[in-house]
């Protein structure tokens, strides 16, 4: 089981309400430690977004000049004909 800490957070009546309709009063705890996972994994998802903008260069990948589908294609034609070699 994780350690847990107790502490202390203020938040407004009518939110404390609709989390109660959602969770009921026995599982505020449950449901904020929820709700602020999620929101962490999203701001560190953007932050990871925002540090690697800029970092693919089309110049770094000819392969995918006419397209990726067209590059797909043609690695399964080479798979397709590499295994009709092999049989």
């Amino acid at each position: 089981m994780t350690a847990k800490k107790r502490t202390h957070v203020v938040v407004p009546e009518e939110l404390v309400k609709e989390i109660d309709k959602l969770s009921g009063k026995r599982k505020r705890s449950w449901f904020i430690t929820q709700a602020v996972r999620k929101e962490i994994a999203r701001l560190n998802f953007l932050k990871a977004v925002k540090e690697t903008a800029g970092a693919w260069k089309d110049e770094d990948h000819p392969e995918f000049q006419k397209g990726v589908d067209n590059w797909v294609r043609s690695l399964r034609e080479e798979d397709e004909k590499r295994l009709k070699e092999i049989i």
